[in-house]
């Protein structure tokens, strides 16, 4: 899916859409990429001469990585956190960077979703956890 196709299953919209691209493997994972831009509204001041994409960012994006994998069920409804557990930085991403996501659904219960997932940039680990998100629908 490219970044129109993802906006008929997710309700996020810039500057907080945070995949570009997606699909789902044969295996049942998602994959997604976004290349963080020499703008965006989060590396302006994170830091001055020396951008770095902040941690709450790369997990939203692994966030949004994982929502695809139930992409179907979410049209009328909200994506939201409800948890975040096992977080891990491992290297900085920068302005320029391909952000890959790889992310598995672990359990299902009811509208709840329990995920693991990691970024990684030319092959390196950035950031890894297990996100979890409800979806809420839309009144």
């Amino acid at each position: 899916m490219d970044k129109e196709e993802i906006k008929k299953f997710l309700p996020h919209r810039e500057p907080m859409l945070l995949i570009e691209t997606a699909y789902i493997d044969e295996e049942g994972v998602a994959h997604a990429t976004y290349r963080i831009k020499e703008d965006e509204f989060f590396t302006r001041g994170h830091f001055p001469g020396n951008p770095v994409v902040p941690g709450v960012i790369q997990c939203e994006i692994m966030a949004q990585s994982c929502a695809i994998l139930v992409k179907d069920e979410i049209p009328g409804h909200l994506t939201l956190y409800a948890g975040l557990d096992k977080v891990r930085f491992k290297n900085a991403v920068h302005p320029g960077d391909l952000c890959e996501v790889t992310a598995t659904l672990n359990e299902r219960r009811g509208q709840l979703f329990f995920c693991s997932a990691k970024l990684t940039v030319n092959g390196k680990l950035c950031c890894k956890g297990d996100p979890s998100f409800a979806l809420v629908p839309i009144e």
